[in-house]
């Protein structure tokens, strides 16, 4: 039982959930501090689990639809499915569960967030689809976590507000430069498959300036908030740690040298979304 259970965390990279997960507490927290919700341990609970429902779909769909280039793909041939690990149908199945999943929390929350799920599960899911016909793929992925602040601030108010809109924007900004990065490791492979990604249609040099546009915007609106919100010095630290690890990345990654790849996508990423989430949110209930 143990050992199925850790197949489908690899299967997913359940780790990976670190990336989205704290943006969506900090629209959960920005709900409350609105003073339109009161916090509720069932609606985190109800948050958390839309969270993980809906990105353990994605990328479940993800592998699933994706299983014969994984099997071609010196890099990916020992995922779960094309290393026989995890059945085609069983990854499907699994995918079909944490949909329902996702749709039943959302009704639990309120009506909006459900009447809004096949929405967030269209984009979510059809992410898996667009690498075969737009380079702009990294885009639509940095779309479907940029809903994370979104939503939960959403699963407590029921209305929208600029404030998490703006941090969905940064998720989007970021998301879609560290995705840019990480797909310059299989640019020969998609080119020779006609896959389509950034880096086949700009190069690893224009692709990386591209990222580091994307992370600029990131950068930009994580100061443009501290104003816009009337933050205080605890978040001030968080901004300047998101932004150091954003410049980090891109010192460490080259066109020429993608040793550091793995480094820059997860690690540091996952740094910088911990420690943002962490000092905004007490900023938000102990300083603002």
């Amino acid at each position: 039982m143990l050992s199925t259970i850790n197949k489908y965390l690899s299967l997913i990279k359940f780790s990976h959930t670190i990336f989205g997960l704290p943006f969506a507490i900090i629209g959960f927290c920005l709900a409350i501090h609105s003073g339109k919700a009161v916090f509720s341990w069932q609606k985190l609970a109800l948050v958390l689990a839309c969270m993980v429902f809906a990105r353990s779909a994605a990328m479940a769909f993800n592998r699933y639809i994706d299983r014969k280039f994984d099997g071609k793909n010196p890099r990916t041939v020992i995922r779960e499915i094309p290393a026989g690990k995890i059945s085609p149908n069983a990854a499907l199945l699994f995918v079909i569960v944490c949909c329902i999943g996702f749709i039943v929390s959302a009704f639990l929350i309120n009506r909006l967030c459900f009447y809004l799920s096949p929405v967030a599960l269209l984009v979510i899911l059809g992410y898996s689809y667009t690498k075969r016909f737009t380079p702009l793929c990294h885009l639509i992925l940095g779309v479907g976590l940029g809903l994370a602040p979104i939503g939960s601030y959403i699963a407590l108010t029921e209305e929208f507000a600029w404030l998490p809109v703006l941090v969905g924007v940064v998720v989007f900004f970021w998301v879609s430069g560290f995705d840019i990065i990480f797909a310059l490791q299989d640019d020969a492979f998609d080119k020779s498959e006609n896959l389509k990604s950034i880096p086949v249609f700009l190069g690893r040099k224009n692709a990386l300036r591209l990222s580091e546009f994307f992370h600029l915007m990131a950068g930009s609106l994580v100061i443009a908030i501290f104003f816009y919100g009337h933050f205080n010095w605890l978040y001030l630290i968080g901004m300047l740690a998101f932004i150091s690890m954003l410049i980090y990345q891109h010192i460490i990654v080259k066109p020429n040298d993608l040793s550091k790849v793995n480094l820059a996508f997860g690690t540091t990423n996952g740094i910088a979304s911990v420690v943002f989430c962490v000092f905004v949110c007490c900023d938000i209930f102990l300083l603002t």
